[in-house]
């Protein structure tokens, strides 16, 4: 079985610094998963906030996969959590047309840390007693919000940002300290939202300031003829701890290279070209740049 996970943000909105196509139709959307089950992937990586992309992999169809999905975050003078909380996944089952789901994350776990974190828990907790969800979770944007969560709250699987330049789950040690706790773990941007995929040419000015960085890591890839959708998938699948690597396309021949480039491994080691600069490494900072 594969270790790639299928994100489908790009089903439900254009997502991507390196999207040329915008939102993916519900055609291709399909023939994505007919490829993906061929291709022996397992999981569907989506979430509430990704437009229309749930109620695309209902229409499509989810049978054989497992699903996982992300809660939003609770919205501003909500008095009843648990309630809330339900009437979310109600909704999002109905989406998907389906009656359980393999893992259902948090988009906002620092919400975990307010007055209604632990009945948020609870309530997460509750769906599993339910058999509506199998495991429940985080979905993180820096390693740095792993201290205050797992020290209070059990989850099941942590979906965190890992490649070439962000290493920060490596370098803080929260890789091994997940997987010795028992936790699923989940990494995306893995492409850095398509920016490592992009030729030089067609970077944006306002990365300059990281072009030295970028120019090392196009300069090694020409220097070993490797290409660097192969590099950064191989980089994040080198790490047994982690179980799934999500990585989102565009087409169906994305994903055919992807899963092409999974089975070229290769032995020459990549250098370390990892950057803890929130303004590169986090792309939610992208349009301040």
């Amino acid at each position: 079985m594969s270790r790639i996970a299928l994100g489908t943000a790009q089903f439900g909105v254009p997502y991507g610094i390196a999207n040329q196509v915008g939102q993916v139709s519900r055609v291709e959307a399909k023939s994505i998963l007919h490829e993906a089950y061929t291709g022996k992937l397992d999981t569907v990586d989506t979430a509430i906030a990704y437009g229309e992309s749930e109620s695309c992999l209902g229409e499509a169809g989810i049978n054989g996969f497992k699903i996982i999905t992300k809660l939003p975050g609770i919205p501003a003078g909500c008095k009843d959590i648990r309630g809330w909380v339900e009437q979310q996944l109600e909704a999002s089952l109905s989406r998907l047309c389906t009656d359980k789901i393999d893992g259902l994350l948090l988009h906002r776990p620092e919400q975990l840390l307010g007055s209604n974190g632990n009945i948020l828990h609870q309530s997460l907790e509750g769906l599993k007693d339910k058999d509506l969800v199998k495991k429940i979770g985080i979905s993180i944007y820096s390693p740095a919000e792993l201290e205050s969560t797992i020290n209070r709250f059990r989850f099941d699987i942590v979906q965190a940002p890992f490649n070439v330049i962000d290493r920060r789950l490596l370098s803080t040690g929260w890789l091994q300290r997940l997987k010795e706790s028992g936790i699923e773990i989940h990494t995306r941007s893995v492409f850095l939202q398509g920016l490592l995929l992009m030729n030089q040419d067609a970077i944006p000015p306002k990365f300059f300031p990281w072009s030295g960085i970028l120019e090392k890591w196009h300069a090694w890839l020409r220097e070993n003829n490797i290409s660097a959708l192969q590099a950064s998938l191989a980089f994040s699948l080198s790490f047994a701890q982690i179980d799934r690597v999500v990585v989102g396309v565009d087409s169906k021949n994305q994903l055919l290279e992807i899963l092409k480039a999974e089975n070229c491994l290769f032995n020459t080691e990549i250098p370390n070209f990892s950057s803890e600069d929130e303004k590169l490494i986090n792309p939610a900072n992208w349009p301040t740049l």
